[in-house]
């Protein structure tokens, strides 16, 4: 489904990740290692040169917007560039579904940004994202600021569009979270994907 090849950028060597459909793929690796790069250099966020292809097609031949609204990027930190939450989501009542889903109010929609924890930001920049049903999701750090419940329920989602044909590529420190989402594991430091260390993970259940 995506294909990376020789992906390059200012702080990121060349990398090469497949991913297919279905598939999860965890980077793992210490902080300042180039991870969040390497999903903004596969998003197109930043300026960046080598080779994405999804289902065939090249990147370059995809529109900007369009690419991001297929090639999903989620920062750890998501910006907010509207007032109230229901502006930044098309399917309202998706969104509400996958709210429910992660434990927010039924009315969350017509909150105010300004309302919204740390945490609750976190689940609601994950409904946001899976809201558009992407085929590729690029996960940064999704549980960070989460309890362990809230952690589990967004682990739960994950697992669904994996079960669903989506493809993953997830950045985590956490060892359990890359085995329990992810089929391979990467070691990334100093900005090079470490060869010889990629690693078997539990396929999702």
């Amino acid at each position: 489904m995506l294909t990376v090849r020789d992906l390059r950028r200012p702080g990121i060597e060349p990398a090469t990740v497949c991913v297919d459909g279905g598939d999860g793929v965890a980077i793992m690796g210490p902080s300042g290692a180039g991870k969040t790069l390497l999903l903004r250099a596969i998003a197109d966020l930043d300026p960046n040169q080598g080779e994405v292809v999804l289902d065939g097609r090249p990147r370059s031949a995809i529109a900007g917007p369009s690419w991001r609204r297929q090639v999903v990027y989620l920062p750890a930190e998501s910006g907010w560039w509207a007032e109230s939450v229901g502006e930044h989501v098309r399917d309202h009542d998706e969104a509400r579904h996958l709210a429910r889903r992660l434990g927010l109010s039924d009315d969350v929609l017509a909150w105010p940004v300004s309302r919204l924890s740390t945490g609750e930001k976190q689940r609601l920049a994950l409904v946001r994202a899976l809201s558009l049903k992407p085929p590729v999701l690029l996960l940064d750090e999704p549980t960070a600021a989460l309890d362990p419940d809230s952690a589990a329920a967004v682990e739960a989602l994950v697992r669904e569009r994996l079960a669903g044909g989506a493809a993953v590529i997830l950045v985590t420190h956490d060892r359990g979270q890359a085995e329990r989402l992810a089929f391979r594991i990467l070691t990334m430091c100093g900005g090079r994907i470490a060869e010889g260390i990629a690693e078997r993970g539990a396929p999702p259940s």
